[in-house]
């Protein structure tokens, strides 16, 4: 479908930007022939091979002094350090690399496990050591004519993303912003729920004041140490809080908060570095709030940097199948995935989840890249069978065929769905294909997913290879309010139910909040051995400041007005108060279950850009 297919918002793609950059990436390429090699091309494949020799060495001179690490890397995988095809980083590792309310994985092993921060290093060297080993043997292996052609299609391409860098951000096309929608400077009338605004403000506030105070600039704040953190998921990018947490600030009429952010994104907001990154993590949280940003308030410094990061990650897309890599060099623009994935694999939740955000970068920079880049993810994925008409997680971007069957309405899958159904929305309902798509997952999903407990609580498990896991994730409860977002354009005489599918789904996420000491979930609750809604594994009880039930409340309040969803966000908000502030800002727990508080000392950025604007 072209791009101007999808919205009444987007115009005709325009000159500028499109033309360097469009030529420049998705040009074609000249070949050669078999021609004698001239005196330069001799010393490039002269390099070639002195890189692979180095290399060879450098492993082995290099490398730490252990013969097991030695013979894991340069030969074969030893099977103590080799992790298992769908191995997941444990709990610690997510709340200290940030990891994103709609992120995209469960979570194995204890919260700081060194053991298992060890075993992820080695696999990570072990991975990128055999890969370039991997490339040199099969360059060696070309034929002369076929290693000229290379050489000179890398030149190429060097040479016209050089050229795009240099002027594609002076001549961004003039854009035409729709007014603002919603109530503008309104209050309630009703005296407590203005009580209540202000608290959620003043929460606000709190959060703001100590990230200012002990972090600014770095990417997120470390409430009780007071000091900065900064995730490996934005490399050497900074201030992840400033970017995701500037449309909160806008529409809390923190003024002041909001031009100071301004300014420290004009002067200091940088992506000029050798830094590797989360394609997914850095779209929604920097480009989403970049764009966001820039629809408010009209800011042209926003809608300048949004594009300019979203060139620097165009080259995740460069594989076989457009299928993007997770993780990526925006220096070099090379990229790879997790190595914990399954046998190399991109995650649904990651790639399907940059969608909105091209799109709007298209109209933004008036070059239809961004948006040919997303929707040949769609051609990928409508030219696949679905097994039972379910989306697996594991997705392998050189094949693009699936990888392992692993369906999860939550961590690895959740945002994709969220997205199909939000971009039909935003097309103003003309993207028929996001719908088709949407509603025939949903239908599968209640098919093989959803299921209700002994007491009558519906669930949504997970699917693994045709077996359910009767667990759901805290991420999972976005789905309460995605049921009843959609549920007027449902097909014909399932409104109501979908509506009611999404009362249904608040109600479980409640319960998992109302059964915990603290009044908070956790992170993954089950529905097996005689448990209903709580977490039974010491893994899977911690909280991170997710945004997933208030949201699905917020959602419910919209579109039933029923006053219960306004009465559980509040005891959310008490629950947050009491046991999650503290002096320095506001800290997620390590165990929701136990009488005394136990912080993982992170504020995440996602508290300040979600949890507390759902409340608002």
């Amino acid at each position: 479908m072209p791009v101007g297919g999808l919205s009444p918002l987007f115009s005709p793609a325009g000159s500028g930007l499109g033309g360097g950059l469009g030529g420049g990436l998705g040009g074609g390429r000249k070949g050669s022939g078999p021609a004698a090699f001239r005196l330069t091309e001799k010393f490039v494949l002269l390099l070639v091979f002195s890189a692979f020799i180095t290399l060879c060495f450098g492993a082995i001179f290099f490398l730490p002094d252990s013969s097991k690490l030695l013979s894991g890397v340069l030969f074969h995988s030893s099977p103590a350090l080799q992790p298992p095809a769908d191995r997941k980083p444990g709990p610690g590792a997510r709340a200290e690399d940030a990891a994103d309310g709609r992120a995209r994985r469960g979570e194995e092993g204890a919260p700081g496990d060194p053991a298992a921060a060890l075993e992820d290093n080695l696999a990570r060297i072990r991975e990128n050591h055999e890969r370039a080993l991997r490339e040199a043997k099969e360059t060696l292996q070309k034929l002369p004519e076929e290693i000229q052609r290379d050489i000179l299609m890398e030149k190429e391409k060097v040479a016209q993303d050089q050229l795009s860098n240099r002027v594609g951000f002076k001549m961004l096309p003039p854009v035409d912003l729709a007014p603002l929608v919603g109530a503008i400077d309104g209050e309630p009338a009703d005296a407590a729920i203005r009580e209540k605004r202000e608290k959620i403000k003043e929460m606000m506030k709190h959060a703001w004041n100590n990230y200012k105070r002990y972090a600014w600039g770095k990417n997120e704040l470390k409430p009780v140490s007071k000091g900065g953190h900064s995730s490996s998921l934005f490399g050497n990018i900074q201030g992840a809080t400033i970017v995701d947490a500037l449309d909160t600030l806008f529409i809390m009429k923190m003024k002041d908060e909001f031009e100071e952010a301004k300014a420290w994104v004009d002067e200091n907001l940088n992506f000029n570095m050798n830094a590797e990154v989360s394609v997914f993590e850095v779209n929604i949280r920097f480009v989403g709030g970049l764009i966001s940003a820039y629809y408010l308030s009209g800011e042209e410094i926003f809608r300048k940097k949004a594009v300019e990061l979203g060139v620097k990650l165009l080259p995740a897309f460069h594989t076989p199948s457009g299928i993007p890599w997770a993780l990526l060099n925006i220096k070099s623009g090379i990229g790879r995935n997790w190595p914990w994935a399954s046998g190399g694999s991109s995650i649904l939740a990651e790639f399907g989840t940059l969608h909105l955000e091209f799109i709007h970068l298209s109209y933004l920079s008036g070059n239809p890249i961004f948006a040919d880049k997303v929707m040949n993810i769609r051609t990928v994925l409508n030219n696949l069978e679905k097994p039972q008409g379910l989306y697996p997680n594991y997705l392998n971007p050189n094949s693009g065929q699936w990888a392992q069957y692993h369906v999860s309405v939550g961590g690895l899958g959740d945002s994709f769905y969220e997205y199909l159904l939000k971009a039909w929305l935003m097309s103003d309902k003309t993207d028929l294909q996001a719908k088709k798509m949407y509603f025939d997952a949903i239908k599968a999903i209640e098919t093989h997913l959803i299921r209700k407990s002994r007491n009558g609580l519906t669930y949504i498990a997970e699917w693994k290879g045709g077996l359910l896991e009767h667990k759901m994730g805290h991420l999972t409860c976005f789905a309460g309010g995605m049921f009843a977002l959609g549920a007027d354009d449902a097909p014909e005489g399932l409104t109501q139910h979908y509506l009611q599918l999404g009362a249904e789904i608040a109600r479980t996420c409640h319960e998992s909040y109302n059964r915990t000491f603290v009044k908070l979930g956790p992170e993954a609750f089950r529905f097996d051995g005689g448990v209903e809604a709580i977490a039974t594994r010491q893994n899977e009880k911690y909280y991170i400041l997710r945004p997933e039930v208030v949201e699905t409340y917020m959602y419910m309040w919209r579109l039933t007005h029923d006053p219960k969803y306004r009465k559980w966000a509040w005891e959310a908000v008490e629950a947050l108060e009491k046991h999650c502030r503290v002096k320095g800002g506001y800290s997620g727990l390590r165990d929701v279950y136990f009488h005394k508080e136990s912080y993982d000392d992170v504020q995440q950025s996602f508290f300040l850009a979600e949890t507390l604007k759902r409340n608002k």
